[in-house]
């Protein structure tokens, strides 16, 4: 049986037309990429419960004002050393890096005692909340995971990413502008 000129060119348009289809399916269930486009560590999903947590004033922390925006946190226990300085520093320098869209991301020092008075108003606007016991502040903000990491959460308050403890500055940055620009919450 012969094939005739024209269904072979009705052949070729269907093979067109299906071949990226079938390639694209083949290629999400068989190929994943070795590299990730993030800096920063992915985190299971876990709600970030801020409980037991006290303002710097010994008032319970209300736990709305953390919600609606995204949120640099850091865990700092005893006096703020040099690597909790440079951190402070690295998140003001990331939220003003992110220019119109800084009101869209908070900064919050979890500490077991108050900033100096001298590093507070060097970093104006950071929240500060106090806790009494590092157990109390969950599974990833707890002293032994957090080792003065920064984390990011989402501003329904998940746990999106986790930074090593001497982060890149540029590719936080990076990070945060790339959910900043494609998140619709926050």
């Amino acid at each position: 049986m012969a094939v005739s000129k024209s269904q072979l060119k009705l052949l070729l348009v269907l093979v067109i037309f299906i071949a990226p289809v079938v390639l694209a399916t083949l290629a999400y269930q068989f190929w994943r990429p070795e590299a990730l486009s993030n800096y920063g560590e992915l985190i299971e999903p876990a709600e970030f419960k801020p409980a037991g947590l006290s303002t710097a004033s010994g008032e319970a922390l209300d736990a709305a004002v953390l919600r609606g925006k995204w949120l640099l946190v850091l865990v700092q226990q005893g006096e703020c050393d040099p690597a909790c300085a440079q951190n402070l520093y690295l998140m003001r320098q990331v939220r003003l890096a992110t220019g119109k869209e800084q009101q869209r991301l908070d900064r919050l020092l979890l500490s077991d005692r108050p900033l100096p008075e001298a590093l507070a108003k060097e970093h104006a606007g950071l929240r500060q909340a106090r806790y009494a016991a590092a157990g109390e502040l969950g599974a990833y903000l707890s002293e032994a995971a957090a080792g003065g990491r920064i984390h990011l959460i989402d501003p329904l308050g998940r746990f999106v990413l986790r930074y090593p403890p001497r982060a890149d500055g540029s590719k936080m940055l990076k990070d945060v502008q790339r959910l900043l620009k494609y998140s619709r919450i926050g």
